[in-house]
């Protein structure tokens, strides 16, 4: 598709030299070997020897695939399936290259390897991370069977071609499976990278169309596939108990007790570290079956020292929250102009405070770990549902001082993610009492564990003002936002770090677009453990800065779509400032938005009284994401989100169109069910709720929403769709709100303000 206009592409990324992506490394049989490099990865990763194959005539590309005997491809997916179809979308991009049959493909879930780079999954890295080198990577293999082909017809590679799983040669109407020309290939030489030719775009057959997930059919059949289902022989079964305030420590418990209940094999204290995302203290219940671990805890009696955190109440941090906005900031993130005269001589100046609560992850399945100690070798092995299995590995071998070699970690699929996998207090959990155990055990924790220590989303306070002149043109912004951090140790120095989600850029939009601008961020220490929540940051700063954004429409006089594209203006890319600043590209934001509003038929529709159109969008994770919601709100105050359209950019390729679909049709929900319910209230240190009896989420029957998602095809790299389409959803409904009502929402979930009207 040509650039469209006024949108700039991004630098293109060179293609990774000979030397440095594909090498000959090893044979085995007549399977040959190619090393790969993962993105980021400053040198060859270093590939070891692979098993002896099952047959002599087996092509096998160590790190990603297999052509049986049989014709059966085998690809391994490499990074962790949490639920954004990863498993599916990427070997879909080496299968597009190779010319292989999907039909012809098997997956199967890589373990943690060095030899496959890095194999996060967050932050909707995956695909930008691996696309450009699955290419290379399938289109090295796919050259070298063609060139096999060609040599053993005797005839030019030019005049054969790859399709279907087969090398043809047209002229004399010949074929070659993959299958038959796997040991000839594997004599071959890796060719140079510019021998390599990758596929037109335009002649894609796979990247582009609907695939469903290969991991569909054992799902809904329930086929063992989650860190829950594992089961190994002679398993054990686990609970572990933590002090109900976060950071507490066991002084003693009732353990004789809990030995001779039923089932019990053992009961023990673990005394922890101090790091309240490391391994936190707490007493291990070890049973025959889960039943009788959490039978058996259940009459478990803890003496605990709460310590410094048993005060905490959100409440108090509400109520200092709003004595700390009185106050300059303690750290300012961005400071343009003179943002105090500019309000001093603005025409209108509209004030708003916005506060949202913290919350949890609450997947499906909660946290779990299956481990096994061999006293023989000192050795682990580890089975986890974990988005950052590197990491989790890392923390285990600093925990319990063993060498990263001597552990073993198995990626199971995870039943949900959002961010909190990519912890791996759970891991480490298993481990430490694995280490305690002649036998596997698993670890599960309950749904009141997963919700009372989970690794929350921080809640937030953002006090703001902005400045109109007569034209209705924004001329300043001021946001005091107070959020909250822990202390850590830094040079020996003990400092007040911000907690994950509650730390705000400078860059962020509208900041570095107007002359006066000023943000500042003071925080509160909380004792709390905080992690990366889907979209992190992003998914409340969008609802605060394009709910504001409404208000000063409004108060303007002016289209709330018309006044961002003010806003934004025409300029085409905003460099970004300070460590973590990256390039906006306004173009694109513009486009996006225009495009959702032409789909949406903004400002074309007459609704009446109790019916409105909202607009919001964002810049989150590489992609750029606009939405119009419609909405009916009754006269008692109830809502209905009617309608949700979307529009994307997210590059020059949708890799799995239904993929991709349901990646924004999760995410509005998602965000539908985050803006309605989800809060956690804390007290005396404690999280209260503990199940979905106190923290709803969104149901299956209210879940009928018209939802359209659309993708715009630009010239610029490829990115991920697992956060972005998530944080313009809140504003969006939002503002369609007020439209429809004249109310506005400034306190998350929405279940604290009154949409009645009359």
């Amino acid at each position: 598709m040509n650039k469209p206009a006024n949108i700039s592409a991004e630098p293109k990324v060179n293609s990774p030299a000979r030397r440095d992506f594909l090498r000959m490394s090893a044979f085995t049989g007549g399977g040959l070997v190619l090393a790969y490099l993962g993105a980021g990865d400053s040198a060859l990763a270093q590939i070891s020897k692979p098993a002896a194959l099952p047959s002599s005539t087996d092509f096998v590309p160590h790190a990603l695939i297999r052509i049986g005997s049989d014709g059966t491809v085998t690809l391994v997916s490499k990074q962790p399936e949490i639920g954004q179809g990863i498993k599916t979308s990427l070997p879909m991009v080496i299968a597009e290259e190779l010319e292989v049959n999907w039909k012809d493909v098997r997956i199967i879930q890589g373990d943690l390897n060095p030899a496959y780079g890095s194999q996060g999954a967050g932050g909707s890295t995956s695909t930008p991370t691996n696309y450009n080198e699955f290419h290379r990577l399938g289109a090295t293999a796919r050259t070298m069977l063609v060139s096999a082909a060609a040599q053993t017809w005797n005839v030019p590679a030019s005049e054969c071609h790859a399709a279907d799983s087969a090398v043809h040669h047209a002229a004399s109407q010949r074929k070659l499976t993959y299958a038959a020309l796997a040991a000839k290939a594997a004599t071959l030489p890796v060719p140079d990278a510019k021998d390599v030719k990758l596929k037109d775009p335009a002649q894609f057959k796979l990247l582009g169309t609907r695939i469903g997930g290969v991991d569909n059919p054992a799902i809904v059949t329930g086929k063992p596939l989650f860190g829950i289902d594992v089961k190994l022989p002679g398993m054990l079964y686990a609970v572990y108990e933590k002090c109900p305030v976060f950071g507490g420590k066991v002084l003693s418990a009732n353990l004789e007790h809990i030995k001779a209940q039923p089932g019990v094999k053992d009961a023990f204290v673990i005394e922890g570290t101090d790091n309240l995302r490391g391994l936190m203290p707490g007493v291990a219940i070890i049973a025959e079956t889960t039943w009788a671990a959490f039978s058996a805890r259940k009459l478990l009696e803890v003496k605990w020292d709460e310590g410094k955190g048993a005060n905490a109440s959100w409440a108090d941090f509400t109520a200092q929250a709003k004595k700390l906005a009185t106050q300059p900031g303690t750290t300012s993130l961005r400071k343009d102009g003179d943002v105090a005269a500019a309000l001093g001589k603005a025409a209108r100046t509209v004030e708003a405070a916005y506060s949202y609560p913290f919350i949890s992850h609450a997947s499906m399945e909660p946290q779990n770990c299956t481990a096994a100690y061999n006293t023989q070798d000192s050795s682990l092995e580890i089975w986890a549902p974990t988005q950052l299995p590197e990491s989790g590995q890392a923390l285990v071998a600093d925990v319990l001082a063993m060498p990263k070699e001597k552990i073993k970690l198995h990626i199971t699929r995870s039943g949900g993610g959002f961010g909190r996998r990519l912890s791996s207090d759970f891991i480490v959990e298993a481990a430490a009492i694995a280490k305690r155990v002649n036998a596997p055990v698993k670890l599960t924790w309950s749904r009141e564990d997963d919700m009372r220590h989970d690794h929350f989303r921080a809640g937030g306070f953002h006090f703001l003002r902005g400045g109109l002149d007569d034209k209705g043109k924004l001329t300043a912004w001021h946001n005091h936002f107070v959020s909250f951090g822990n202390k850590v140790m830094r040079d020996g120095k003990s400092q007040l770090q911000a907690g994950s989600g509650a730390s705000l850029s400078g860059d962020e939009f509208p900041g570095r677009w107007l002359e006066n601008c000023l943000l500042e961020q003071t925080l509160m220490e909380s004792h709390i453990p905080m992690g990366p929540w889907r979209a992190p940051g992003s998914n409340v700063f969008a609802w605060v800065f394009h709910s504001f954004i409404d208000e000063l429409a409004h108060a303007a006089g002016r289209d709330p779509m018309e006044f961002r594209l003010d806003i934004l203006g025409d300029k085409e890319i905003m460099p970004g400032t300070g460590e973590r600043g990256q390039p906006y590209h306004v173009g694109r934001m513009r486009r996006v938005l225009q495009e959702v509003a032409l789909k949406a038929d903004w400002g074309k529709k007459k609704f009446p009284r109790g019916q409105g159109q909202g607009i919001a969008f964002h810049f989150s994770h590489r992609g750029y994401i606009a939405e119009v919601a419609e909405v009916t709100v009754s006269k008692q105050g109830e809502l209905k989100v009617d309608r949700v359209v979307v529009v994307t950019d997210i590059g020059s390729q949708i890799v799995n169109l239904s993929g991709a679909e349901h990646q924004v049709q999760g995410s509005v929900l998602d965000g539908i069910s985050t803006l309605m319910y989800p809060e956690l209230d804390i007290q005396r240190g404690r999280v209260v709720q503990g199940n979905f009896n106190e923290y709803p989420l969104l149901r299956i029957k209210d879940s009928y929403t018209k939802i359209e998602a659309h993708f715009l095809k630009t010239d610029f790299p490829v990115t991920g769709l697992g956060e972005p389409a998530f944080p313009p959803l809140a504003p969006a409904v939002c503002n369609a709100i007020f439209a429809a009502t004249g109310k506005r929402v400034r306190q998350l979930p929405l279940t604290h303000t009154d949409l009645s009207w009359s």
